[in-house]
């Protein structure tokens, strides 16, 4: 994976050639970005993805032979997955933060937020669509009942499954610090303590929460908040 030496590698995953094409030109423009390949289904994007190793793979959601859901789950842990799709429906927003995206965009937030989102990856934080978060936080903060009625069990279960151990009251107010979606450097300004601090403490609510990414821990908080645990 890029060191910082060298462009962000990304792979471009999706069934449509003119989606495909449409990524890479956006892409490819930028100084700090080069897209090493493409794969028009998600057996093809994993195998590539193992071959190539790039930083940032864009999976589409719907794709021949395996989802952008399960190209997520097979490669979480090997390098950042961005889950790019028309749909934005609970169920797979949900599916896909649980397997550990680093993100999640709607094709239609144009390519400001695609850009962004890759960006945001590699600094391991996790973009997504406005659209997205503003439907997911009133989900949360509705009551229980109403989320049972109007969506699956995968939407209506936590995204994570924790917390595996108790998080200290400064390890809490960064988690807090995240869901308000506050980058690590904005943090240790805020906190008086350095990025490299905040990392630490990152790391270790990810491992009590259980959680995969940002995400993950935002989620936790949001989940808290509306009282669902």
């Amino acid at each position: 994976m890029s060191s910082g030496s060298g462009p962000i590698r990304i792979l471009v995953a999706d069934d449509q050639a003119d989606v495909r094409s449409a990524f890479r030109m956006i892409l490819d423009v930028q100084p700090d970005m080069v897209v090493v390949a493409e794969a028009a289904d998600g057996a093809a994007a994993v195998q590539e993805a193992r071959r190539l190793r790039p930083d940032v793979v864009l999976a589409d959601i719907r794709m021949p032979k395996l989802d952008g859901l399960e190209v997520t789950r097979q490669l979480a842990g090997e390098c950042k997955v961005i889950v790019v799709t028309t749909f934005d429906l609970d169920e797979y927003v949900h599916t896909a933060l649980r397997h550990g995206a680093a993100g999640f965009l709607l094709k239609r937030s144009g390519p400001v937020l695609l850009i962004e989102a890759v960006r945001a990856a590699m600094a391991g934080d996790a973009l997504i669509s406005p659209q997205v978060t503003v439907r997911l936080l009133r989900h949360m903060a509705a009551p229980a009942d109403d989320r049972r009625a109007d969506a699956g069990p995968a939407a209506t279960a936590p995204l994570i499954a924790g917390p595996i151990e108790e998080l200290t009251a400064r390890e809490r107010e960064i988690a807090e610090l995240v869901a308000d979606g506050a980058t690590n450097a904005e943090i240790g300004a805020g906190l008086f303590i350095s990025p490299g601090t905040v990392k630490n403490h990152l790391a270790n609510v990810q491992r009590k929460l259980g959680a995969r990414n940002r995400v993950g821990i935002a989620a936790w908080v949001w989940e808290q908040a509306a009282g669902i645990r």
